[in-house]
C-alpha cells in the first residue's frame, strides 16, 4: 500500500502528504479491503470475499469483485461510484476518475467478460468499458466516454460511442509503422 500511497503523491497534485493520502483517500481503502478479499476468493473461501467486498463498497464507494485482478500502483482518483467485474485485469500505474465501470455487455458465465486496462492508463469520470475489450499500455480515455471496442496502446478514445483522436491516431499508426 505504500507504493501506492507514493505513486498517488506523484500524480495527485493535491494530495498533502503520506499520512494524509493514507488516511483518507478512498481509494486506498478499497484496494485494501479488495486485496484481503481477492485472496479470500482465490483460497476457494468466495462467500468471505463478497462479504468484505460489499463492506469496502459500503465504506468507500468502490465496488470492486474480489476475482478482478488489479495490479500495483493503481490509483482510483476520488473513486466514488467506481465499479469494477469479476473478469476485469487492471495492470500497474493505471489511473482511474470517479464513476467508471468496467463491466460486461453479455451474461455468459465462461471466459473473460469485462476489459482488460493495460499498464499506465488513464481513465476519465464516468467513461464506461463494457465487454471484453483491451485498454492498451499508456492510452487515454475520456470523460464520459462508452468503449465498447478495445484501443490500441498511446491513443485517446472519447465520446459516445467512443472513437479514437485523429492526432492521437496518426502519431500511433506513425510509430507503428517506423516499427515495421
Amino acid at each position: 500500500m505504500f507504493q501506492t500511497a507514493r505513486a498517488i503523491l506523484n500524480r495527485d497534485p493535491a494530495a498533502i502528504n503520506l499520512r494524509t493520502v493514507m488516511l483518507t483517500y478512498p481509494g486506498i481503502h478499497a484496494l485494501a479491503w479488495y486485496r484481503v478479499a481477492h485472496y479470500f476468493e482465490t483460497h476457494r473461501l468466495p462467500l468471505l470475499a463478497a462479504l468484505l467486498s460489499q463492506h469496502a463498497a459500503r465504506h468507500t464507494g468502490i465496488l470492486i469483485h474480489p476475482a478482478a485482478q488489479i495490479g500495483h500502483r493503481v490509483f482510483f482518483d476520488h473513486g466514488i461510484g467506481t465499479v469494477i467485474g469479476a473478469t476485469a485485469v487492471i495492470e500497474d500505474d493505471v489511473t482511474i476518475l470517479h464513476g467508471v465501470t468496467l463491466g460486461a455487455r453479455k451474461t455468459e458465465q465462461a471466459g473473460r467478460r469485462h476489459p482488460y486496462v493495460c499498464r499506465g492508463a488513464f481513465i476519465g469520470a464516468h467513461a464506461q468499458l463494457l465487454g471484453p475489450i483491451t485498454i492498451g499500455a499508456n492510452s487515454k480515455i475520456g470523460a464520459g466516454a462508452i468503449v465498447l471496442d478495445s484501443v490500441p496502446a498511446h491513443v485517446t478514445a472519447v465520446g459516445n460511442p467512443a472513437h479514437l483522436v485523429a492526432t492521437q491516431l496518426h502519431a500511433y499508426h506513425e510509430a507503428t509503422s517506423n516499427q515495421a
